[in-house]
C-alpha cells in the first residue's frame, strides 16, 4: 500500500476519533470510576477490531445491503447506548482526593461494556463500511481484506491513543472534584442517550 493512502486514511480516520460521542462518554465514565481506563480502551478498540474484521471479510457488505438486517443492527446498538446513559444518569462517579473511584467495575465488565459501546454502535460499523472501502487500491499486490485490516489497525491506534487520554485526563483533572465528576458524568450519560436517539432516528430517515 502507498505511504500517501495510509497517511491520508488517517488523517480522515484521526477527525472522526476526536469528535466527542459514545466513545468518549464512556471513557469518561471508567476514567472517573475506575483505577485504571485500560480495561475499558481495550473492550472499545475490541469493537472497532470486530467491524474491520467483518468488513475486511467481506460481510459488512452483505448487512450494508441487507436494510431490515442493519436497521435491527442500530437499533439494538442505539437501545444500549440509552441503556448506558441511563445507567449513569442514575448512578455518576463521585471520585474522592487518594481512594477509590465510586463503584468501581470489574475489569471484566470494563471489557465487555466497552465492546458494546463500540461494537453495537451502527457509527462505527458504518464508518467501516462506507469510509475504509474507499482507500483500498484495486491495482496493488494487497488483496483488498487485507488492505482494509491494515487502516482499521491504523484507526484502532489512534483510537487507543485518544481514548486512553480522554480516559486518564478525566481522573487526573476530575478524581479531587467530586461535584464537577457527577456533573460530567451525567453529562456523559446524557451524551449517549443522545447519540443513542439521533443515530436510531437517522436510520429511520434513511430506511
Amino acid at each position: 500500500m502507498a505511504i500517501g493512502t495510509v497517511v491520508a486514511f488517517w488523517a480522515v480516520s484521526f477527525m472522526f476519533v476526536i469528535t466527542p460521542g459514545a466513545d468518549w462518554a464512556y471513557a469518561i465514565s471508567a476514567g472517573l470510576r475506575n483505577r485504571t481506563v485500560l480495561p475499558a480502551v481495550g473492550g472499545m478498540l475490541s469493537g472497532h477490531l470486530l467491524a474491520a474484521l467483518v468488513v475486511a471479510a467481506g460481510v459488512g457488505a452483505l448487512v450494508a445491503g441487507a436494510p431490515v438486517l442493519l436497521t435491527v443492527l442500530t437499533i439494538a446498538g442505539c437501545a444500549y447506548l440509552v441503556w448506558l446513559g441511563i445507567g449513569l444518569l442514575r448512578r455518576p462517579a463521585a471520585p474522592y482526593a487518594g481512594e477509590a473511584v465510586g463503584e468501581a467495575e470489574s475489569p471484566w465488565r470494563q471489557v465487555l461494556t466497552g465492546f458494546g459501546v463500540s461494537g453495537l454502535n451502527p457509527k462505527v460499523f458504518i464508518l467501516f463500511v462506507a469510509l475504509v472501502p474507499q482507500f483500498a487500491d484495486a491495482h496493488t499486490n494487497w488483496p483488498i481484506g487485507v488492505q482494509i485490516l491494515v487502516l482499521g489497525l491504523v484507526h484502532i491506534a489512534s483510537s487507543a491513543l485518544v481514548y486512553t487520554g480522554v480516559g486518564a485526563g478525566a481522573r487526573v483533572v476530575l478524581r479531587a472534584r467530586p461535584s464537577v465528576a457527577r456533573i460530567v458524568t451525567r453529562c456523559s450519560g446524557a451524551a449517549m442517550i443522545l447519540v443513542g436517539i439521533a443515530l436510531f432516528v437517522e436510520r429511520l430517515v434513511t430506511a
